[in-house]
């Protein structure tokens, strides 16, 4: 199983069923594991927010993050980055 050291070698995928390939053949490495938890100075430089979102759609997300061995917190936070960064390209 390869090990990946950085983010930037996870690619964005088509299909689920291309995401579980990947998976099954790569992990996280441990230490990018601990700075996605750890997270340096963003924690001092956040602004918490309250989000409505229906149970099982949250459901659905935690398990997808614990899959990827992240938190679901941060996973969403990067999915919006990913998603902003398209909008701003689109434009």
């Amino acid at each position: 199983m390869r090990s990946i050291a950085n983010w930037e070698e996870v690619p964005i995928f088509d299909s689920e069923e291309a995401e579980a390939d990947f998976w099954a053949e790569n992990r996280p490495d441990l230490r990018l594991m601990e700075s996605a938890v750890v997270g340096g100075t963003e924690a001092s430089e956040s602004t918490t927010i309250t989000l409505r979102m229906d149970p099982r759609m949250l459901a659905r997300i935690k398990r997808l993050a614990r899959s990827r061995y992240l938190n679901y917190q941060s996973m969403i936070k990067q999915w919006m980055s990913e998603r902003m960064e398209q909008e701003i390209r689109e434009r």
